[in-house]
C-alpha cells in the first residue's frame, strides 16, 4: 500500500506554509486558525516539515474563487506522514496538499509513530481540543487505528478513510470496529476492502498518482545513471526487502526461475534511505518490468503499481488488494491469480512458475507500457476533486441530520 519513495519535500506546501511540532500547533501565538485563509507558521519553524507526530498546519492557495475546495476546513488525522526520509504515509501527504492545491485549507495531527503506540489513545484529548479551537467542517481520519482516539471529539462530521492492514488484519479489524461506531461514513480505497469490511457499496476512492513526478522521460539516461546497459533486463522489487508483506522471497524464486530459463536477469530495489521522489520516477523509467509480489490478504492499492502505470512499465503482479482494476487495460502487464489451495508447497511452486511465464512475456514483447493513458484518471488532481466532493456529500448529510434531531418547537434556522 505504501509508495517506495522516501524523503518529503523540504519546500512550503502550494500557496502557503506548513509546519509542525510535537506540542501543537505551528499558528502564531499558539492559536488555532479562524478562516480559510490561514495563519503563518511560527516564527523560526521551517515551512513544509513535520515531526513524526505533531501538527501540521497550511493554508489553502490565495486567488482563485472558483477552485472546488475553496472555504473548506479539514484535519486529517494520521499514523502514517513521511518524516526523516521515512516513505511511510507519502500517500497521505501527496492527499493533503492535492486538497490544498484544490483550495481547501487542511491541517495534519499525526498520531502514534514517534510518540508510541500507546498515543493511539493518549491523542483523544489533544485531537478533542484541535478540533474544539479549529473551527473545522469535516474531519478525514485516515487509517482504522486512529479511529478511537477520534470517536469522542465534539460535533463534527467525520470520515473514516480505511487502508488495508485496518481491515485484513484480525487485531487491528478489531480495534478499528471499536472507533468507528460513531462514523457512520467510511471511505475505502478498493471495492474488494469495501467487500471484506461487510460494506460492499460502500464509497470507493483510490489513492492517486503525482503526475508530475513520475512521467517517462529519458530512459538511457536513467539506466546508465544507475549502472544498467541498454541489454540488461531489470526487474524491479516494489518494497524494502525485509518487510515479510512484500514477499521478497517468491520474488527472489521468480528470478531464479528465469535465469534457469536462460534470461540473465538482473534485481533492482525500488526503495532506499533518503531517496526523493525524483529518484524514485528514475528508478521506475530504468526498469524493463515492475514484478509485484505482495502476500495474498495484505495489500489495499498498491501505490508503486499505480506509480509504475503512469511511468509506462509494465507491472507483473500477484493478484492483491485493486491492481486486477488498476492494470484492467494496460499492456503488456498482467496479474497471476492465486494457485489453489493457497498456502502448501505445490502452490507456491505454480505461483512462481506462472509469474516467470508473465515477465517472460512481457520482456519478450520489449516495449513499455500504456499505463500512463489508461490510468489518467489517477491523477491527485482529479482524485482531489472527488475526495472534496464526497466531503461536501458528508457535511450536508450531517447537517440534514443535525437539523431533523432538533426538539420540537425549536427553529432550524
Amino acid at each position: 500500500m505504501s509508495s517506495a519513495s522516501a524523503q518529503p519535500t523540504s519546500e512550503p506546501a502550494v500557496g502557503g506554509t506548513a509546519a509542525a511540532t510535537e506540542s501543537g500547533p505551528a499558528t502564531t501565538g499558539g492559536a488555532a486558525p479562524t478562516s480559510s485563509a490561514g495563519t503563518p507558521s511560527s516564527p523560526g519553524t521551517p515551512s513544509g516539515t513535520a515531526t513524526s507526530s505533531g501538527p501540521v498546519t497550511a493554508t489553502a492557495p490565495a486567488g482563485d474563487d472558483a477552485l472546488p475546495g475553496r472555504g473548506l476546513r479539514v484535519l486529517a488525522v494520521t499514523n502514517m506522514w513521511p518524516v526523516g526520509g521515512s516513505f511511510r504515509g507519502v500517500f497521505v501527504e501527496e492527499q493533503v496538499n492535492a486538497l490544498r492545491k484544490l483550495g481547501a485549507h487542511v491541517d495534519v495531527e499525526v498520531v502514534a509513530q514517534a510518540r508510541g503506540r500507546r498515543d493511539y489513545l493518549l491523542a483523544a484529548p489533544r485531537i478533542r481540543r484541535r478540533v474544539r479551537e479549529g473551527n473545522y467542517d469535516i474531519v478525514h481520519v485516515h487509517h482504522g487505528m486512529c479511529a478511537l482516539a477520534c470517536r469522542f471529539i465534539g460535533d463534527v462530521p467525520r470520515v473514516l478513510g480505511l487502508y488495508g492492514h485496518d481491515i485484513n488484519w484480525h487485531w487491528q479489524r478489531w480495534i478499528t470496529r471499536m472507533g468507528w461506531g460513531p462514523i457512520p461514513d467510511r471511505l475505502y480505497l478498493t471495492k474488494r476492502m469495501a467487500a471484506a469490511a461487510g460494506e460492499p457499496d460502500g464509497p470507493v476512492i483510490p489513492n492517486g498518482v503525482d503526475f508530475e513526478v513520475f512521467a517517462p522521460g529519458d530512459r538511457d539516461a536513467a539506466r546508465a545513471r544507475f549502472g544498467f546497459s541498454p541489454e540488461d533486463r531489470v526487474i524491479l522489487f516494489g518494497g524494502v526487502p525485509s518487510n515479510w508483506v512484500k514477499g521478497y522471497d517468491v520474488f527472489s524464486a521468480v528470478l531464479a526461475a528465469l535465469r534457469e530459463r536462460g534470461l540473465p536477469v538482473k534485481e533492482f530495489v525500488l526503495p532506499e534511505p533518503g531517496q526523493d521522489r525524483h529518484q524514485t520516477a528514475q528508478k521506475f523509467l530504468a526498469a524493463d518490468v515492475l514484478l509485484f509480489t505482495s502476500r495474498k490478504g495484505f495489500e489495499g492499492s498498491p501505490t508503486v503499481v499505480k506509480e509504475a502505470t503512469a511511468m509506462n512499465l509494465p507491472v507483473v503482479t500477484t493478484d492483491v488488494g485493486d491492481v486486477a482494476e488498476i492494470l484492467s487495460g494496460v499492456h503488456p502487464s498482467a496479474v497471476v491469480e492465486w494457485p489453489e489451495p493457497w498456502g502448501t508447497p505445490a502452490s507456491r511452486a505454480k505461483l512462481v512458475a506462472d509469474l516467470a511465464d508473465q515477465v517472460e512475456k512481457v520482456l519478450a514483447v520489449g516495449t513499455r507500457s500504456n499505463g500512463r493513458e489508461q490510468n489518467a484518471w489517477l491523477a491527485w488532481d482529479e482524485i482531489g476533486k472527488k475526495i472534496i466532493e464526497y466531503y461536501r456529500q458528508v457535511i450536508e448529510r450531517y447537517a440534514n441530520g443535525r437539523a431533523s434531531r432538533r426538539p420540537r418547537g425549536v427553529s432550524a434556522r
